[in-house]
């Protein structure tokens, strides 16, 4: 068993809030890739970053018309790496798709994407997860307020804070079917959630947070210090956020579908040990232990 100092201690008896340990921003002002040092500078205070166009519509044309083909399939559905909605019965997320998914595996490759991660982070970088989010139009639930590096942190046992989401929009993201909501400059702290960590809570919680949600007044106080931002773009946009930006999204009850495809980059100097706070970690599909550098 690997022992690492626990520099975030979380799922305690109390709710706790400790400045950020860790650097936002690891690589050098000149590290080199796609990020002009501004839109660093932005990332480094806000927790994230836009980009109005990654991909170019051809290109979006073939990521949807690959996740049609994953919905669709009847093995993928019957698949674990499958979450599907509750109350519609529709897949909400397909895991792991750079692995089933030439088309995105490419993307993972894309030196506009993982240029971007390993600039962030300062190293050589590995897919610790991947998915594609499906919110169809007409009751799609949302996911509540948290944190992905407390739950990285706990249950997949990421030492520390040097991880980085990008969020590529598949269809056009509006300020009414469910976008993505995140509190601008709430990264600097490290919100310790209360409450033990079930086993096998993943199965849970990849349909409804529960464990590692924060309260009502600690995401009062964030919400009061921060404000909200709320994404909007065309497809092919994408935002880069930090993995200890506290986000969520509301429900979907318009006509109109939200996709996207979710990639998680980790720093190979920061792989996964024993989880911090989990009886044991999550299924692979979920975060990888698999740390070769995408190349």
């Amino acid at each position: 068993m690997t022992t690492v100092t626990d520099l975030y201690p979380t799922r305690g008896t109390t709710e706790v809030a400790v400045p950020r340990r860790d650097p936002v921003v690891w690589g050098s002002p000149g590290t080199p890739g796609p990020i002009p040092a501004d839109g660093l500078r932005a990332y480094e205070r806000d927790g994230f970053l836009t980009v109005e166009q990654l991909i170019g519509d051809d290109e979006v044309a073939v990521c949807r018309r690959e996740l049609e083909r994953l919905v669709s399939d009847p093995e993928i559905r019957a698949d674990e790496r499958s979450v599907v909605e509750p109350r519609s019965q529709e897949i909400r997320s397909v895991f792991e798709v750079h692995r089933l998914s030439p088309v995105f595996a490419a993307l993972v490759r894309d030196e506009r994407v993982v240029g971007r991660a390993r600039q962030i982070l300062g190293s050589d970088v590995y897919v610790h997860q991947s998915r594609i989010n499906v919110k169809p139009g007409f009751g799609a639930g949302g996911f509540y307020w948290h944190s992905d590096f407390e739950t990285w942190h706990a249950e997949d046992g990421l030492p520390g804070m040097r991880t980085v989401s990008v969020s590529i929009a598949l269809t056009e993201n509006l300020d009414t079917n469910g976008g993505l909501m995140i509190m601008p400059g709430s990264h600097r702290t490290f919100l310790g959630c209360a409450g033990a960590t079930p086993k096998d809570n993943y199965k849970k919680s990849l349909r409804m947070q529960d464990a590692g949600t924060p309260s009502d007044e600690a995401l009062t106080a964030l919400a009061g210090e921060y404000g909200i931002r709320l994404f909007t773009g065309r497809a092919g946009s994408a935002t880069w956020f930090d993995c200890n930006a506290m986000h969520g999204s509301g429900d979907n009850i318009t006509p109109f579908p939200r996709s996207n495809v979710f990639i998680v980059f980790n720093s190979v100097e920061n792989t996964a040990v024993d989880p911090f706070a989990a009886p044991v970690r999550r299924p692979e599909f979920i975060g990888a232990r698999d740390f070769t550098p995408v190349r």
